[in-house]
């Protein structure tokens, strides 16, 4: 039990479930998933020559003016982009930046090499064990309201691919190991509503389930945004306001 424990802890299981039962309470109560206020210390890290907040990447923190701008021109790239271009202007740079390492998009840029995933990785936790991540990415809304037979198509597709995922080994050649993979990513470029994700949720069994993660539009946009990474090259002529920054807030 407790090595489940310390991997969630580590791979940021555990504040995710947290993350989701905050944003549900808040919504069962009417209240926005976002705070309107919040109390910040004045607690900090050394970065080089910068000393940057503890907070400044928090994506649930109150974004700055010139964030939600970068946010807004962001969101309509994703409203018209290509998987494609999901994948290797968005993706790629933001897990990089989240501190992921060996980022491969094999299976997203060779069918033949995907065994459903997009993209693998992996991440080092601080006692030098390895974690490995599988990705897969569709470009739009994920749905299963029962009313289209094409979104419980789709998602039963996803359903599949995440099986074949956790199942298939991949090769590390940094380690000159086979492993297989510890976590699947499954992430959308539009919304993941909360059927879509009980639909998959109930198609798992108890172990698979604790193995998937879902990160949607908003996650993609939030974790972009604060991490301070520059908006894609095809961003439309417009979409950011001149002089725009993505300066936090403190």
């Amino acid at each position: 039990m407790y090595d489940y424990y310390a991997k969630w802890e580590a791979d940021g299981t555990t504040q995710q479930v947290h993350d989701l039962l905050r944003d549900k309470t808040r919504r069962s109560h009417g209240r926005s998933t976002q705070p309107t206020a919040a109390v910040i210390d004045a607690q900090s890290v050394k970065t080089s020559a910068n000393t940057v907040s503890v907070l400044a990447k928090n994506p649930h923190r109150p974004l700055s003016v010139a964030e939600m701008q970068r946010r807004t021109a962001l969101a309509a790239f994703l409203d018209t982009c290509s998987e494609d271009a999901l994948i290797e202007d968005v993706l790629l740079p933001l897990f990089r930046q989240l501190g992921f390492h060996r980022i491969t998009a094999a299976g997203h840029r060779d069918k033949a090499l995907e065994y459903g995933k997009d993209i693998w990785m992996r991440y080092t936790l601080p006692t030098q064990h390895f974690l490995y991540f599988g990705i897969q990415v569709k470009r739009g809304k994920l749905d299963a309201t029962g009313k289209s037979r094409a979104g419980n198509a789709n998602l039963a597709e996803i359903h599949n691919q995440a099986l074949m995922m956790l199942a298939h080994e991949i090769f590390d050649p940094e380690t000159n190991r086979r492993v297989l993979v510890d976590h699947a990513f499954i992430v959308a470029g539009g919304e993941i509503t909360k059927a879509a994700r009980n639909w998959l949720g109930n198609a798992l069994d108890a172990a698979k389930r604790s193995q998937i993660m879902f990160m949607d539009r908003d996650d993609i946009l939030n974790q972009f945004v604060v991490t301070n990474l520059p908006l894609p090259g095809g961003v439309l002529p417009g979409a950011m306001p001149s002089g725009g920054t993505a300066e936090a807030p403190f």
